[in-house]
């Protein structure tokens, strides 16, 4: 997906979607988000991963995930010692099974 922003052309896309998680291309500098580092990408369809934007130039967001990552945590994690508590390998069957006790 492509950008714009005072003129500037500003760009990011994913590039491959691999069982490890995922590889993205912003401004021309690559990032691999394992999904154990970023297990909310894990379980999701191929169409919301894909669906990124970049807003005003270092901030990353999924609007079909409800995720958002600045630029700065990807280059300097230890920045950010808080992690997600999702599981990694825990699917939400939340809908699922409410869906079940109709």
């Amino acid at each position: 997906m492509k950008s714009t922003r005072r003129g500037k052309r500003i760009s990011v896309s994913v590039e491959n979607i691999t069982p490890l998680g995922i590889w993205l291309l912003v401004k021309n500098r690559e990032y691999f988000l394992s999904y154990r580092e970023y297990p909310y990408f894990r379980n999701q369809t191929l169409v919301s991963i894909q669906k990124v934007q970049l807003l005003h130039g270092y901030h990353l967001y999924w609007p079909e995930l409800d995720v958002d990552l600045e630029i700065d945590n990807l280059e300097n994690p230890e920045r950010y010692p808080l992690k997600s508590k999702v599981k990694p390998d825990k699917v939400n069957h939340s809908k699922e099974n409410a869906n079940a006790r109709r």
